[in-house]
């Protein structure tokens, strides 16, 4: 029989919950029924960073705790996992290092979305890291604060953290990671009836068949997409499977020749198998939600919302990436891109699976560049998205793959311009231009709150004569805001 209940820790504290809505967030769970106030509820989307709060999970042997917004974050998430929130931080009657260091640096005024800021902190803290200035910064983009400014909090984080946790949480961290691998039993949880129910499988064979028996269930696996379905569309979810505790399902596998990426890897979890192939993906996954969301979200979760303005599968299409689904016992294999068949219409079969992606890595006459184009640098959705794949012999084209989201009702690529590039020379700008007109043969965009169709158009445009002018030799610090070739050395 499986489990119904949910065991996890809270603060180093044993706790099982047999009473378990569907529908109930993490945020609601702290404040509403614990009364754990401290945790703020502010945009309820997962976008301001008020309600964040750590999550430990055992990962390779080790504790491991990230920054996660806990108003998307369905309470039947954190089975197996250690929570922990501002209200815990203090020991003693004596502040933790963090907030100590926020209070010596004036790192807030109107207070509002301090504890999330803090609660991020304190992530950072237990990382292992002595972070610089830019890393704080990657560390915070995921906390909105428009009162004091980020200097003191930066500050702050510099004053506190130096790579070594002595904390309450450091002291007891052997006991806590004993503690959750006792938990892990290798049992299906399954909490409800079948007209109501959530359920988290323990074994991709049990996943792929509950999914199959209830094929008008909710998939969830990062909840960044589906959370805002229950806290901002007011939708009621009765059934919901969750992707989390099936083993092997997060799973990365590197050879020679690609990555084989499962669909629960969430981006915190891949972003270094990714920007192993090119800088630029780790450049785009970067920027991608925020750190709370990239610790959330899954590479599976991206592709199968089938969203047109997804900033992976534009990448993943230029990469030529085949795309696996799992029905019951059976697996298929696609092309990633004829997944995506019209504007909330995807090729996925009632009862069907995203399973894996496999990733081609990048031959040696290969070259890759990706742009995210948007309003606000970090944390923000794409009004154009852009991915080339660019085969060149001896100064010619002779293959192009190119992939846009923003600019159709679905991840598309670009067939006319790829076959425009096709024998072109890559030194000769003159040559592009049939290429770059093309485009808008590929494509007729929308206006909407992002951006005009006019300025999608130009921006796409302009990105494709960039990528061209990268690959053909000019340095790229004279076309990037923030250098390639830094973040190649990073990556290296």
């Amino acid at each position: 029989m499986p489990r119904a209940k949910l065991v996890f820790m809270r603060n180093g504290k044993r706790v099982e919950e047999t009473e378990v809505s569907p529908n109930e967030t993490l945020l609601d769970y702290l404040r509403l029924r614990e009364r754990s106030c401290g945790t703020k509820e502010g945009c309820n989307e997962g976008d301001c960073g008020a309600c964040t709060v750590a999550v430990g999970s055992m990962r390779k042997g080790r504790m491991v705790y990230e920054p996660v917004n806990a108003c998307i974050r369905l309470l039947a998430q954190i089975d197996g996992c250690d929570v922990i929130t501002v209200d815990d931080l203090a020991s003693e009657g004596e502040l933790h290092p963090v907030q100590k260091a926020m209070v010596e640096q004036h790192g807030s005024q109107c207070g509002f979305c301090t504890p999330g800021i803090v609660m991020s902190l304190f992530t950072l803290y237990h990382s292992g890291q002595k972070p610089d200035r830019q890393r704080v910064n990657d560390w915070l983009a995921g906390n909105l604060c428009r009162c004091t400014g980020y200097r003191p909090i930066a500050d702050a984080a510099l004053l506190a953290i130096d790579g070594n946790a002595d904390d309450a949480l450091a002291t007891r961290s052997a006991g806590t990671l004993k503690a959750l691998k006792a938990m892990q039993d290798g049992e299906d949880i399954f909490i409800g009836n079948t007209d109501r129910f959530v359920a988290a499988p323990a074994s991709i064979e049990a996943l792929a068949k509950l999914v199959a028996k209830h094929p008008d269930a909710t998939i969830v696996s990062g909840a960044t997409d589906v959370g805002l379905w229950i806290t901002k569309q007011l939708r009621e979810l009765p059934r919901i499977i969750l992707t989390g505790r099936a083993a092997g399902f997060d799973a990365i596998t590197s050879s020679k020749s690609g990555l084989r990426v499962g669909a629960g890897a969430t981006y915190a979890q891949a972003f270094d198998a990714l920007a192993g192939i090119d800088p630029d993906i780790g450049e785009v996954v970067r920027r991608i939600g925020s750190k709370q969301v990239r610790a959330s979200g899954t590479i599976g979760g991206n592709i199968a919302n089938g969203s047109p303005i997804g900033d992976m599968p534009p990448m993943l299409i230029a990469l030529g990436a085949q795309l696996e689904l799992m029905k019951g016992k059976k697996t298929r294999v696609m092309a990633l891109e004829d997944f995506f068949i019209d504007y909330g219409k995807q090729n996925r079969q009632a009862g069907e699976l995203v399973s894996a992606v496999e990733i081609p890595r990048l031959a040696r006459n290969q070259h890759f560049r990706a742009y995210k184009i948007s309003k606000r640098f970090d944390q923000d959705i794409s009004a154009v998205m852009a991915a080339f794949r660019i085969t060149v012999e001896k100064g010619k084209m002779t293959e192009a793959r190119i992939a846009f989201g923003g600019m159709a009702g679905t991840p598309k690529r670009a067939s006319n311009a790829e076959a425009a590039l096709v024998g072109v020379s890559i030194a000769n700008e003159a040559d592009w231009e049939t290429a770059i007109a093309a485009l808008a043969d590929d494509f007729t965009p929308l206006t909407d709150m992002r951006a005009s169709a006019g300025y999608r158009m130009r921006v796409a445009q302009n990105l494709l004569r960039k990528a061209l002018t990268e690959i053909a030799g000019k340095a790229s610090d004279e076309t990037r805001v923030a250098g390639r070739r830094e973040r190649l050395e990073a990556a290296q």
